[in-house]
């Protein structure tokens, strides 16, 4: 097989896809119902607020629960990740974030403090308040669920994109490893007032009317995020991989470039942007130093293939294998 080929198919089989295709099975057991137009299988729940189109707007939640093992090998990192997950999900969908809640088991007070130390350090970082929760410290072991509430007076959805859209993705590298994982650390060092512009600029996207689709990058990595993105609009798309932000050398080795597209982001999104305003959008991102790409193009195969030096392979096929189990909001109204 080729080095693209290869590539595909240990991303089909990595962990981060399998999390994310586990989605289905609990998608389809969930009320469909759309109050705001947003079906279920977006990064936040929407509702919206009174007052109908010139209203106040909407409510988003967003909520993610950690692996054990990540809860259990870092602790601090943990509780500082399980919020900027979920600020990342509401500047995606065009919000800014109000508050913090958290859902802790711990073995000890020891874990718990590690814990809830990350956990303050990221809500203080971003200047979002830590409300409660619910704790527990005679678990079997740690887990953590931490869930945020946001408001958007415009949103960036996963239903939108258009086909002849732009596809620009917009990530952070000015950051590191953190360790042996798929993390990319741009933001425990990072000045907290960078951090809260930076995602500042998804919801300024949204009520400037530049950007009507986008997602976070999640643990499904640039490419499983696109692929969510895609099934939720019923479109398809071609990635140039030569195209995509990276750090310096990743392209030139299998294993790192896995490890890459493998890799949440601390500040990561996928943007599908009409095309007479993707330069716009791309000068918004490059203005504050991050970094923002085009891609490629949406189109109608409700496919996603990737491109790398003149030779193409497919990693999905929505038409025979769904992922997360989301259809566009034409399929759901008529269902």
């Amino acid at each position: 097989m080729s080095r693209l080929q290869d590539l595909t198919q240990a991303l089909r089989a990595s962990r981060g896809f399998a999390h994310k295709r586990d989605i289905a099975a609990v998608l389809a057991r969930l009320d469909p119902a759309a109050p705001a137009g947003v079906p279920n299988g977006d990064d936040c729940a929407v509702l919206p607020l009174p007052g109908g189109a010139q209203g106040a707007g909407y409510q988003l939640l967003a909520i993610e629960g950690l692996v054990p093992d990540f809860v259990s090998s870092q602790p601090w990192f943990a509780g500082y990740s399980a919020v900027m997950v979920n600020l990342s999900d509401i500047a995606a969908m065009g919000g800014r974030a109000a508050g913090v809640v958290d859902a802790l088991w711990a073995r000890d007070s020891a874990q718990a403090g590690e814990l809830l130390a990350g956990l303050r350090a990221a809500a203080e970082r971003y200047g979002v308040p830590l409300l409660g929760g619910h704790s527990n410290l005679r678990a079997a072991q740690g887990q953590l669920a931490v869930a945020v509430l946001g408001h958007a007076r415009q949103l960036i959805t996963s239903f939108d994109a258009r086909i002849g859209d732009r596809l620009l993705v917009a990530l952070d590298l000015r950051g590191a490893w953190q360790g042996e994982q798929p993390f990319w650390n741009a933001s425990t060092s990072a000045p907290p007032a960078r951090l809260r512009d930076d995602l500042a600029l998804l919801p300024q996207l949204a009520e400037d009317g530049l950007c009507r689709a986008g997602k976070d990058i999640s643990m499904a990595g640039v490419l499983g995020s696109l692929l969510m993105l895609l099934e939720c609009s019923g479109v398809g798309a071609c990635v140039d991989l030569a195209q995509l932000p990276m750090p310096a050398g990743t392209l030139d080795d299998d294993a790192t470039l896995l490890r890459w597209l493998s890799a949440f982001p601390s500040y990561g999104f996928v943007l599908s942007v009409p095309a007479a305003q993707a330069a716009a959008v791309q000068a918004r991102f490059t203005a504050r130093g991050l970094s923002c790409a085009d891609v490629g193009s949406v189109d109608g195969s409700r496919q996603l293939s990737l491109r790398l030096h003149g030779e193409q392979a497919g990693l999905w096929d929505l038409t025979t294998e769904p992922f997360i189990g989301a259809a566009p909001v034409a399929q759901q109204e008529a269902a």
